[in-house]
């Protein structure tokens, strides 16, 4: 077997050397490899189907292998007959036609014939949930085989190196059969991977397979045969060294390099590169040309990183705005990797996704280290619930499994606790192999998973107590290497926690880069936002307990064997007593608060709706017994603090433990506490004041006050941009036409002195006037006025089957958007095409699959698709926007900005809506290729005055304003002149 070069690509960055050598072995050492038992009688399975729905879509092709000593001998294929046409995009993907299954087997015919196959012997699938619930979704389907061995898990388990799991890569690399969409295809690649899974299992340290064996004996793990055999295997050929987590990760990190950066605020002078500096790292063979192999000089990309230099060395700041394809990330790594190397010091970076972020740690940041003589350090920091807590993974092990906080959706214990025991494997695998890392990237699935079963809390935190700390530890681990290195990237989230906790999370790092800057107001607003939440006040009392359950009795079990346990056996009677009185306070408090009900207006959702809490709100009699009721459970939750902080104070010393907890616990009640005195008070000015309140009583544990800051850019200039040297704010949605006033204040500029910083629009790489046409219907009735859904459904109809599909329809309201689903489906399906909706409940990840996967797919979306979604080529040529996505006029920020401030529409909604439809309009054009058509289908923006400005902050200077019934010909057109 070949594929090592393959492999290398595979590989995390940071992959210790001992431990890549091992994975590179693997493909020759499996030559001769022998597994005995496990790799005799055991059969192999891949399935097709006509979608990724289970309740929709059926097989339609079943392929296997039974193997024995590494060795296919005997197979079985069949296609199976779904009773309906194959979707298109489904006969593209496999191949597989409607003819070519007609007057195939039946399911159930199908599925008989496999299980007399199989005959019970285990059966290994990638990913076999998805293979077994089809199967077994057909009558006699249960027969087929009791024991199934998810390959995609396992493989988790036995390479977390790995950047991916995919059968397709995994097989390439190492090296075995080409994957393709056929069932038999991957099945004879999932033959030739299983020797290496069971090769890289049994380098693991033999005591661990042992533990993994051996952990929660209750529950009938299809994994635990795997590693019981492995571990007796390694027994036999010689003695077996205890497996300790601490020790083995104390040897893989005990040449960690350990260079402390400075503080540029106490260094007398800093120097940045210069603009010829910058010039020439982008010039033919410099820098930047190292780093791709075919690379072409953006003028707009140079722009950038000169301005990003300049910044640095004056100690000023920028809001930059560039464009898709100007390539902001190499821009802007470039100049603050010189000048951190230059002078010592760490940049920070800051993004608002996940995807992002993995894209600089596991692309941009690894090539650029490469390019660079002498290469730079760089280090992904991200908040406690990321990273493994490695003494709470031995307690995982240990304890019992905390089945009763996830919920199940009609799964069995067991299954539930399989999941977990594979999240232990998977972290205690990773924590073998890995210098540094997170949960993140591990596969776990957090719905069957609590979190806190894995990580905790900063409160929770032993620190000096903890045998892992601080080298072991992943989390101090990361912050320590952060320390050490030149580019520290992290999210908003984290670093606004950062200036809330006045610089005590992230190190002293003065010069940022804020990279999808675009949300970063969005994101102060939320993490400064104070919450009471019924539902999370309740989830503390219950963490708490009593005497007979929760955190309070497990301190007391704690506590009575020891000497002169009394006292705290006594203290903790005493907060048990306390705690039942403050749970139900706070229910009378939010009884209350339902009653506010009386005093809302009609709007809002569905189920919810947000009251402002203005002044005629708290003159009312409702808000009367609300804050009646809010100062009796101050009263209560005061007393409670007290005394959960006695008893934490004198357990503390023997069961530092239980006395973490404790205090934890007594900290997100003190929260809670000051949470009520300010929202119930009223009188900060710096926040508005609102109640999400429910219609039925039934949840009424959903319901919140919360108090959001109206002006985050005051507390930026304020707070953190007097403690840093330069800040540059980038995205391609920050100006509204030319005017970057709206960001500008919205992020603190706008406070700074004259000079300090400076705004700079860069064009676009991509050529979209040729590549992205607008349309504006300009003839359809207003949003508000008859006849308005009626004129859109006709014109989406017309849109969808001009564009032959791959639309994507971006809503601003539900009620909209599902009554023109449900109305558009059956007309779209006559004419051929499919049309997807996010549904109540559905997940946004799922449906981004399905729509990328499924090339004619439409699709019907809300907020959580009009930014971040990146769908690339034919995917997606179409968007649609129904409706200029300005704020509600009834939300809370709306109405006190208008309250405080003249023309507060014009100054804040306006140009948020406009920013948002340049997102939107994002969506379309992701490289060089793509093209597509933008419908504006609201007619104000024909109509009114300030339409003309969403147009002017669109990329693309190709519009055309159109007669509804005229815009699915002109598509056609467009289709015409450019496919």
């Amino acid at each position: 077997m070949t594929g090592s070069a393959d492999l290398s690509q595979l590989l995390l960055p940071t992959t210790p050397k001992e431990v890549r050598e091992c994975y590179l072995s693997l493909a020759e050492r499996a030559v001769t490899a022998d597994f005995g038992p496990l790799e005799e009688d055991v059969v192999v399975l891949d399935t097709e189907t006509t979608g990724l729905s289970f309740s929709d879509c059926q097989l339609i092709e079943i392929s296997a292998a039974r193997m024995s000593g590494g060795e296919v001998m005997e197979r079985f294929e069949t296609f199976v007959d779904p009773g309906r046409p194959i979707p298109p995009e489904i006969e593209r993907l496999t191949g597989i036609r409607s003819i070519d299954v007609a007057g195939a087997p039946a399911p159930r015919d199908a599925v008989a014939a496999l299980a007399s196959f199989v005959a019970g012997s285990p059966v290994l699938a990638h990913n076999a949930t998805f293979d077994r619930t089809f199967v077994e979704a057909v009558p006699g389907g249960a027969a087929v085989s009791e024991t199934w061995i998810d390959t995609l898990a396992l493989s988790r388990i036995a390479l977390p190196r790995l950047s991916t799991h995919r059968l397709a890569d995994m097989a390439e690399a190492f090296g075995c059969a080409s994957v393709t969409h056929r069932a038999s295809d991957d099945v004879d690649a999932l033959c030739g991977m299983w020797r290496i899974l069971l090769l890289a299992l049994s380098d693991l340290p033999a005591g661990l397979l042992a533990l993994l064996a051996d952990m929660h004996p209750e529950v009938t793990w299809p994994f635990r045969p795997l590693f019981s055999y492995l571990a007796s295997t390694a027994a036999d050929g010689g003695e077996q060294r205890p497996f300790s987590l601490r020790e083995l990760r104390g040897e893989l990190l005990r040449d960690a390099a350990s260079d402390a950066r400075s503080d540029a605020a106490e260094l007398e002078r800093v120097t940045g590169p210069s603009a010829e500096e910058v010039e020439r790292a982008f010039a033919a063979g410099g820098t930047v040309s190292r780093m791709y192999e075919r690379m072409e000089r953006r003028p707009e990309q140079v722009a950038m990183a000169r301005e990003v230099a300049e910044a640095l060395s004056t100690g000023t700041h920028r809001a930059i705005e560039a464009g898709t394809g100007v390539g902001k990330s190499v821009a802007y790594l470039l100049p603050e990797v010189l000048y951190a190397r230059r002078n010592h010091v760490s940049v920070g970076v800051a993004t608002k996704t996940n995807a992002l972020t993995d894209q600089l740690v596991s692309h941009e940041l690894p090539s650029l280290a490469a390019a660079l003589p002498g290469g730079l350090t760089f280090t992904s920091l991200k908040g406690y619930e990321h990273y493994p807590c490695l003494r709470r993974l031995d307690r995982a092990a240990r304890e019992a499994l905390p089945l009763g906080e996830v919920a199940h959706d009609g799964r069995s214990d067991n299954a539930v606790a399989c999941d977990m025991l594979t999240a232990i494997a998977v972290t205690y695998a990773f924590a073998c192999q890995s210098l540094e890392g997170d949960l993140d990237a591990l596969g776990i699935r957090w719905r069957y998973v609590p979190r806190d079963m894995l990580t905790i809390s900063p409160g929770e935190c032993l620190r000096g107590r903890c045998p892992y700390f601080p080298g072991a530890c992943f989390l101090h681990g990361a912050r320590r290497r952060a320390g050490c290195s030149d580019v520290v990237v992290t999210n908003h989230s984290l670093l606004l926690r950062d200036v809330e906790a006045e610089g005590r999370i992230l190190p002293p790092i003065r010069d940022w880069v804020v990279d999808e800057a675009h949300g970063f107001e969005a994101e102060a607003r939320r993490q400064w936002a104070v919450e009471v939440s019924g539902s999370e006040a309740r989830d503390v009392f219950e963490r708490l307990g009593g005497t007979q359950t929760g955190a309070l009795h497990a301190a007391m079990v704690d506590a009575m064997p020891r000497e002169g346990s009394t006292l705290a056996i006594g203290l903790l009677t005493k907060s048990a007593a306390s705690v039942a009185r403050s749970t139900v306070a706070v229910a009378d408090l939010f009884e209350a608060v339902h009653g506010l009900l009386a005093v809302a207006r009609g709007d809002g959702g569905y189920d919810t709706l947000t009251l402002w809490l203005d002044d005629s709100v708290r003159k009312s009699e409702e808000w009367g017994a609300v804050r009646d009721a809010g100062a009796s459970a101050a009263d209560a939750l005061d007393e409670t603090v007290r005394a959960l902080v006695e008893a934490a104070a004198t357990l503390e010393a023997q069961a530092p433990q239980p006395a973490a907890d404790l205090v934890e616990q007594a900290r997100k009640l003190r929260d809670l506490l000051a949470g009520i005195r300010l929202i119930c008070d009223g009188t900060d000015e710096t926040y508005v004041y609102s109640a999400q309140l429910s219609r039925s009583r039934r949840r009424i544990a959903s319901e919140r006050l919360v108090a959001e800051k109206i002006d985050v850019g005051a507390d930026l200039a304020e707070r953190w941009l007097p403690e840093v040297r330069s800040v540059v704010f980038t995205s391609a949605t920050i100006a509204v036409g030319e005017d970057f006033s709206h960001f500008d204040r919205a992020v603190g500029l706008a406070r700074l002195p004259e000079g300090e910083h400076r705004d700079v629009r860069l064009d676009s790489s991509f050529d979209f006037d040729s590549h992205m046409s607008v349309v504006v219907a300009s003839d359809l009735p207003a949003p508000n006025e008859r006849g308005y859904l009626d004129a859109l459904e006709d014109l989406l109809y017309d849109v969808h089957v001009a564009m032959g599909g791959s639309v994507l329809t971006l809503f601003t309201n539900r009620r909209d958007m599902e009554r023109l689903y449900e109305a558009l489906r059956p007309r779209l399906a006559a004419a051929g095409l499919d049309v997807a909706c996010q549904e109540r409940d559905s997940s946004p990840r799922r449906l981004r699959t399905r729509f990328m996967s499924e090339k004619t797919l439409s699709l019907m979306a809300l907020r959580s698709f009009w930014e971040g979604f990146d769908a690339t080529g034919d995917t997606l040529r179409c968007v649609v926007i129904p409706k200029l996505p300005f704020a509600s006029p009834n939300d809370p920020l709306v109405r006190e900005r208008d309250l405080r401030e003249e023309r507060a529409w014009w100054r804040y909604s306006l140009p948020e809506a406009v920013l948002s439809v340049k997102q939107a309009a994002g969506r379309l054009i992701r490289s060089s290729t793509d093209t597509g058509v933008l419908v504006l289908a609201d007619s104000r923006v024909a109509s009114k005055r300030y339409g003309s400005l969403f147009v002017k902050s669109l990329p693309s200077k190709s519009v055309s304003q159109l007669e509804a019934g005229n815009v699915g010909r002109f598509i056609k057109i467009w289709r015409a002149s450019h496919e």
